[in-house]
């Protein structure tokens, strides 16, 4: 067994591969680069060597880099995780001509399967079913026009090496395609380093399941079951789970044995997957596989009670399989959220900027623990403090639970997001409330569309309806009255001036229109030193009581207790950015921003007037903080509504900005090169 391995990674996936090689007695040893310097994989690691500047291109995917450090620091081997080099088949070989070990499969079946159109031809010499489309790299956008008109729109638009997202696209028609196939070439140069890319039928209605397996040096290889993927948003994998509610075991087990097959006509070794698409009548068609660890490998851990991580490790030193395909069970159902630094109501826009607050739910299971099962696990390469920078992928953490059944596990989950506090950046943990909320979701009728059906015009706070507002209302009020009770006590208030606490309060829920509504609420009973109150809430002409205890603290942002009898979690914390003496309570996806205040304060604030915000129309805007690449607009050039006007590039993603109408330029006041923040303005059109 190693006694040192080098992890070329950042985030939570070096973290993740840290905790196994701890629990083995592994030494490890961290690659950074300059805008990594205080990250939490470089706090936990044993020994940290700095690679280059923040560019990943420049850092963690500069092979030389790595291997020196690895050498300087006497580590026997290298684990790629996920993403950078992880699936680059001259690495692989690299790290082995060097005398070093790839915790991972061999170059030879990286380059076999490693590459979409490589493997998509090995899939069918295998007899496995395969989507019509091109499986040659493309030379021109004029070339992948024509190809897209031969297959027969829609179609989807590949980078060769891409992977999470990155370097695709689907394309309804001819503009798209032309489009797709610019933009994919340059995401997959600008990640990968390699700008081929091929097209191929996009099947709708589809979902996305795939096995995962694990083959040795021995000629062994085995499946550990299935995987959902179908809930993605722009093909990025939003939540994940198994096993699937969707296919028979009959399926489930004819994509295992065809996933082992392909695996061992590639001699393939270490963990793995192969990703299938999936009909309606569960006829099935390999996509590809990916020759990693993937980002979802805890619901299988959660299922099968296996360290994958470990697994990979043993395998690489040598070992054989600990066990064969009989052995391998299947026990109750787990659920990944990914927990993204992007800002659900702004159109998903990455979000960067300094963590104030990262509170994650408490946990029940550990990552490299596979004795806990049954609760609540969260991996992160994050810290509160610390900083998400612009120049990485957008995810911040994975949440994971494990329940006895798919119910549990998503009430498990709903319970786990509500307790999950983050602040500096957005995240799009609303989003994942909404969605474990849908009765579609709930039911298992969903595929790789559902995101797209059900948000098409986008994300927004109306999306999220609570099942009971007046919940939200009475624990702003337990807080107000809780809050007022302490600031009664104060001593050296002056005679008749003292705070008072009073038993009626009116709860003006906040609107960004401003039509606020006005909430009547009477605390009717309060026992501070037990944590208690009672509370009435009006809506209309009827009152509902709920009964809340909580021994929280004023100061605690996640709040416990029981309403009614039920226990609860949510997030409440005074003051926004716009009203600074406001309540904000958040549960279940659902915010309420509100002011709890006395009758007559209400009655004044009635007649507050509203003032509407600037009009920005006449601008194109930065909607996120990134480096402007490209400005495509000139002063006194005519524009069409829906013409490219600049792109920005962030997290690894280029996002393209078109003229919201037709217009004249009239000032372009940003620059190529330039770093953007939020709102930052970048052109002006006439009036």
């Amino acid at each position: 067994m190693f006694k040192k391995i080098l992890i070329a990674n950042r985030g939570e996936i070096a973290c993740r591969v840290i905790a196994t090689a701890r629990k083995m007695g592994i030494a490890t040893v961290a690659v950074y680069s300059e805008a990594d310097r205080e990250a939490r994989h470089v706090r936990l690691a044993d020994e940290a060597v700095c690679i280059g500047p923040a560019p990943s291109r420049e850092s963690y995917l500069v092979a030389d880099k790595i291997i020196a450090a690895a050498k300087a620091t006497g580590a026997e081997a290298i684990h790629p995780g996920y993403g950078f080099l992880s699936e680059n088949e001259d690495f692989a070989r690299r790290v082995e001509e060097e005398g070093l070990v790839f915790i991972g499969p061999k170059h030879h079946s990286i380059a076999a399967m490693g590459d979409k159109i490589a493997s998509k031809k090995l899939a069918k010499e295998a007899g496995v079913n395969t989507i019509p489309g091109w499986n040659d790299p493309i030379e021109s956008a004029e070339q992948a026009v024509e190809i897209a008109r031969g297959i027969g729109y829609p179609v989807m638009i590949k980078a060769s090496a891409g992977g999470g997202g990155k370097g695709l696209r689907v394309a309804w028609n001819d503009k798209e395609a032309l489009e797709g196939f610019t933009s994919c070439r340059n995401e997959a140069r600008n990640s990968f380093g390699d700008d081929r890319v091929f097209i191929e039928k996009f099947v709708e209605e589809p979902r996305h399941i795939e096995i995962q397996v694990l083959g040795d040096a021995h000629g062994n290889v085995v499946y550990l079951w299935e995987r959902e993927c179908s809930i993605q948003r722009r093909h990025q994998k939003v939540i994940e789970e198994a096993p699937s509610p969707f296919i028979s075991d009959a399926t489930r087990r004819a994509m295992g044995e065809q996933a082992v097959a392909l695996a061992k006509a590639v001699k393939y070794q270490s963990a793995g997957t192969v990703e299938f698409v999936v009909g309606k009548d569960q006829s099935f068609y390999f996509l590809e596989m990916n020759t990693r660890l993937q980002v979802e490998h805890p619901v299988t851990e959660c299922i099968t009670g296996l360290d994958l991580v470990e697994l990979m490790i043993r395998v690489a030193a040598g070992e054989k399989l600990p066990f064969t395909q009989a052995d391998i069970r299947r026990e109750g159902w787990a659920i990944e959220c990914r927990i993204n630094a992007e800002d659900p109501f702004r159109n998903f826009l990455p979000s960067t900027g300094r963590l104030v607050h990262f509170k994650p739910p408490r946990e029940t299971m550990w990552a490299a623990d596979t004795a806990h099962r049954y609760g609540v696990r969260v991996d992160t390469g994050v810290f509160e403090g610390g900083e998400i920078p612009m120049y990485y992928d957008s995810m911040i953490a994975k949440l994971i639970v494990h329940g006895k059944d798919r119910l549990d596990a998503i009430a498990k989950m709903r319970e786990a997001l509500n307790g999950f506090a983050i602040r500096g950046i957005n995240s799009n943990i609303p989003f994942q409330a909404a969605l474990l909320a849908h009765p579609d979701f709930v039911a298992g009728r969903f595929n790789t569309g559902f995101i797209a059906q059900h948000y098409a015009s986008g994300f927004r706070a109306e999306d999220v309806p609570h099942d009971d507002e007046g919940f939200l209302v009475a624990l702003a009020a337990f807080v107000r009255r809780k809050s007022r009770e302490r600031a009664a006590g104060i001593s050296g208030q002056m005679p008749g001036y003292g705070a008072r606490i009073g038993n009626d309060y009116v709860a003006i829920a906040l609107a960004a229109d401003g039509q606020h509504r006005h909430i009547p609420v009477h605390v009717d009973e309060y026992v501070g030193e037990a944590g208690y109150a009672s509370v009435l809430v009006w809506q209309g002409e009827q009152a509902r009581r709920y009964k809340i205890t909580s021994t929280s603290r004023l100061s605690d942002i996640v709040i416990t207790g029981d309403c009614n009898g039920e226990p609860f979690t949510a997030q409440v914390e005074r003051g926004s950015a716009k009203h600074p003496l406001a309540l904000v309570v958040q549960h279940n996806g659902t915010r309420l921003e509100c002011l709890v205040v006395s009758p007559r304060i209400a009655e004044l604030h009635r007649l507050m007037p509203f003032k509407a915000p600037p009009d920005m129309s006449r601008f194109v805007l930065s909607p996120m903080p990134g480096l402007l690449v490209e400005v495509a607009v000139q002063p006194g050039q005519k524009v069409q509504a829906g013409e490219r006007v600049a792109v920005i590039e962030a997290m690894k993603m280029e996002n393209i900005l078109f003229a919201p109408a037709d217009g004249v330029v009239a000032k372009v006041l940003a620059q190529q090169g330039e770093s953007l923040v939020v709102d930052q303005p970048i052109v002006e059109f006439e009036r």
